[in-house]
């Protein structure tokens, strides 16, 4: 079979990229030694310096610049290569072994710094590596019988090879030539495995590591290269310079080797140089200047920030065309016996699982089985624990309890990358790809499951990148192959996640709401995919949100309700079970206290919405909705999950601006308002989760709701407040990160209504709260509602929702398809069809495999 030829944009004559590279560094290695032979005196020595610094940043490049960690103490490291090598020399080592030495001893000080220090991030990441540097440049000060103190050493000689005797331009060469073979180095290294893991770990950690990549593993291999390439170029300062002391080694050059390598470029290949070269000589063109040093640099640096992120060489690097590699995809049915051949016999099995979170079990005691050539789904509502459940098969929470076992290895409690490449992938809610990378390299990342392979060789060779190629066609992506993956649409980001974890020759693959933003057409495209990965004999475990993918393509479906499992069965069973129906809708037996006396609907609403669409990216979440609330009026919000409930309310209150129609309050539009100048005219969201600032009181959290106001809250307020809330009145001093979730729910609704709001939006008030909470809340949204307050109520407990509220909308797939009074809407069919599918789904046209994929094909 001809296998498919990739075509890329644009295609001309262009430059090798590789070949470029390594022709401009022999270049700069031969300017490097001519202008040594013709110079002499300082500028040998200028030359000397920067060829020296080329080194060092070349290592803080890999630190920096592939693995994303940025260290403030590669000054500490330099000094002990420079103080070993002195202290060596002067004892009478040779020279050659005393600059391996020195690199071992810097690499191995950097593997120890790295056992405390790749744990952390950010700041205290910087914090260690400076607090390194301080003791490495007072231990040098203290330790006078080996440093020579503040006095320093001097009189180190020469090296010698065969004989033959180094002069200073010896040395000078010596240092240019090592700097030519570090930048080689890096080349090699960066497109290698271990370049690969660095990058990935760089971008995104959690997808690094279910891909097999051992976080500590990576970024101490980075400390451990950096702290060595630091020593090495400190070997050779010593002798360079014949005399060193701590005064050579200050914190602030550490900061300037940092400069050199965002200024030249992080992660380019000749940006160490570019950078040393800057850093180096403009100190000599501005001698007069050289008490303002570092506040030229400082003000270099926020220029190139601002102008070029990505520095000198990565500006340039933009207008030099470069050649584009062709591929040859792997062909489909290639790559689908692929899959075969490495999919898992037995499947996974999962006994009694449970984790607690807090006191909170957030899965109790969940056992299923997954088996080989079947979509698993698991459903139920917000918060029943479904991504936990996830979470711990793929090695991200360690269970109180349980069993993973997929094949013969338990895998409950070990860690994600031990997942990986024992058969777990797994996609994630918000896409996770390396967005510096382009497409066929986040592919080409999973190949490894995990190991480095050899330093040097490159890992985007011709068959790792046809293979790569095959997967993305076979998963339906057909764009640029080349393409920034941070750049791509939401429907491309989905498919080149699922291609790169079929890439790690996974047994299961774990996928978590891989439909949510995708548009019908789109949706049916994935639930193919889906049955034909597991007719391939994967193991898919889908959880999901939409019903009409989950009911047309799951051969068997687990629905659990807060962490618990309900049942485990076919589609159809589930469908129809009353404890699911009651876990999604609620049981109905708790009730709001109905109006005392009927609600009269006036005729000019409050808030009004005009083909309302609104999404994320490419694809909208909802579609031409239309919805009144009039004043005085509960209207509920209902639908599935991924329904496009919040994002509803989201494009109400102005944190998502419409893409088209009109958001009309108080017969004024506000679509095209910002958030505060919404809550300024009076639209106010208690959004979902509470969004608390748990540092501040319970009073000062409630007093920022009117920050808007003319006037801060009064005591009367306050004591209104308290009187409806009397569950917070003990507690108004107190931390509110300290409160239940119940009183941080009461405290948030609290906080909206000292906003003074004409209209009030709630989003899932009874989330994660108790029986007896929701009800004692639900009591209060009743008298909110007979005290006339406007409300819009998003909540998935349905049957409760209806009970206190006068009219409902049903969004479905971000569309209305139900609306009328409350009290006729709780009998509605349309209701159920909403949540869990339409119960016709199986009478259409059946697949040969799953009856119900054909319907969902025909949905």
């Amino acid at each position: 079979m001809m296998k498919r030829e990739i075509k890329f944009k644009n295609p001309m004559p262009k430059l090798n990229k590789s070949i470029a590279l390594d022709a401009t560094i022999l270049a700069a290695i031969i300017a490097g030694l001519i202008g040594v032979t013709i110079t002499g005196g300082y500028t040998q020595f200028v030359i000397g310096l920067v060829a020296i610094t080329t080194v060092l940043c070349v290592g803080l490049n890999v630190l920096y610049g592939l693995t994303g960690l940025v260290s403030l103490g590669q000054v500490g490291f330099f000094a002990i290569g420079a103080y070993a090598s002195a202290i060596l020399t002067l004892a009478g080592l040779n020279f050659w072994m005393a600059l391996i030495a020195s690199t071992v001893i810097a690499g191995l000080a950097g593997c120890v710094l790295a056992l405390s220090a790749v744990r952390m991030a950010g700041p205290f990441l910087a914090m260690v590596t400076i607090a390194f540097a301080f003791i490495v440049e007072h231990g040098a000060i203290e330790w006078r019988a080996l440093t020579g103190g503040q006095n320093g050493l001097m009189g180190f000689p020469m090296p010698e090879l065969f004989g033959y005797m180094f002069s200073e331009r010896d040395l000078v060469m010596l240092c240019v030539v090592l700097a030519g073979v570090a930048l080689f180095a890096f080349r090699r290294l960066a497109t290698s495995g271990w370049g690969m893991a660095m990058t990935s770990m760089r971008d995104a950690e959690i997808a690094a590591s279910s891909l097999g990549y051992n976080a500590f593993a990576v970024k101490a291999s980075g400390f451990a290269i950096a702290a060595a390439m630091a020593g090495l170029a400190g070997a050779l300062f010593a002798p360079l310079m014949m005399f060193i002391a701590p005064s050579n080694f200050p914190l602030s050059q550490s900061i300037l080797y940092l400069f050199a390598v965002i200024l030249g470029g992080a992660g380019t290949v000749l940006g160490p140089l570019v950078g040393a070269s800057v850093s180096v000589l403009l100190p000599e063109l501005l001698a007069d200047f050289a008490e303002y040093r570092l506040l030229i640099f400082g003000g270099l640096l926020i220029v190139v920030l601002l102008i070029a992120p990505r520095g000198i060489v990565g500006v340039i690097e933009r207008f030099i065309p470069l050649t584009k590699r062709g591929v040859t995809a792997t062909p489909a049915h290639e790559i689908e016996a692929g899959l075969k051949d490495y999919a898992k016999s037995d499947g996974l099995v999962v006994e009694n699982l449970s984790i607690a979170f807090g006191g909170v079990k957030a899965v109790n005691a969940v056992s299923f089985t997954a088996k080989p050539g079947d979509v698993t789904s698991i459903i139920g509502p917000n918060g029943a624990g479904k991504t936990t459940l996830l979470n711990i098969i793929s090695g991200f929470y360690k269970p109180t309890e349980g069993v993973v076992r997929i094949g013969d290895q338990d895998i409950a409690g070990k860690p994600t990358d031990f997942a990986a490449r024992n058969g777990i992938a797994r996609t994630y809610q918000a896409t996770r790809l390396f967005e510096n990378m382009s497409v066929i390299d986040n592919v080409i990342a999973g190949l490894p499951v995990g190991r480095f392979g050899k330093p040097f060789s490159a890992i985007a060779s011709d068959a790792n990148r046809n293979h790569a190629a095959g997967l993305l066609a076979f998963c339906g992506y057909h764009g640029d192959i080349d393409a920034r993956a941070g750049d791509l649409p939401h429907v491309d980001r989905r498919l080149v996640e699922i291609a790169r974890s079929l890439a790690t020759k996974p047994g299961v693959l774990l996928l978590d709401e891989p439909a949510a933003g995708l548009m019908h057409a789109d949706k049916v495209s994935l639930a193919k995919l889906l049955r034909q990965l597991a007719d391939a004999g994967i193991t898919v475990v889908l959880v999901e949100h939409d019903m009409e993918m989950v009911m047309g393509i799951s051969d068997q479906i687990l629905a659990v309700d807060a962490g618990t499992p309900i049942i485990f069965d076919t589609p159809q069973a589930v469908q129809n079970d009353p404890q699911v129906i009651a876990a999604y809708l609620g049981d109905g037996e708790m009730k709001a206290r109905p109006r005392p006396i009927p609600f009269e609907a006036g005729d000019s609403p409050v808030i009004e919405t005009l083909r309302l669409t609104a999404g994320y990216g490419a694809a909208p979440v909802l579609h031409s909705v239309d919805l009144k609330v009039r004043q005085g009026e509960m209207v509920a919000l209902l639908g599935a999950n991924g329904a496009g409930k919040s994002t509803f309310l989201t494009a109400l209150a102005g944190l998502l601006r419409p893409v088209d129609g009109k958001i009309v309050l108080n017969n004024e539009y506000i679509h095209d308002l910002a958030p505060h100048q919404i809550v300024e005219q009076g639209l106010v969201l208690v959004p979902e989760g509470r969004q608390v600032f748990p540092e501040l009181t319970v009073r000062e959290n409630i007093e920022l709701g009117a920050y808007k106001q003319p006037k801060p809250v009064s005591s009367d307020e306050l004591e209104a407040i308290l009187n409806r809330f009397p569950r917070l009145r003990d507690r108004i001093n107190s931390q509110a990160g300290l409160l239940s979730g119940g009183e941080q729910q009461m405290m948030a609704i609290a906080r909206g209504l000292v906003a003074k709001p004409k209209a009030l939006l709630l989003d899932e008030p009874s989330l994660g709260l108790a029986p007896a909470m929701v009800e004692e809340l639900y009591a209060i949204l009743g008298e909110l509602r007979d005290e006339g307050v406007t409300i819009l109520l998003v909540d998935q407990m349905a049957t409760m929702a209806l009970s206190v509220a006068d009219y409902a909308y049903v969004l479905e797939q971000g569309q209305v398809v139900a609306k009328g009074k409350a009290s006729e809407l709780r009998e509605d069919e349309r209701l159920i069809a909403a949540y869990l599918g339409g119960a016709e789904q199986g009478d259409k046209a059946p697949n040969d495999k799953n009856p119900k994929l054909g319907a969902h094909e025909n949905a």
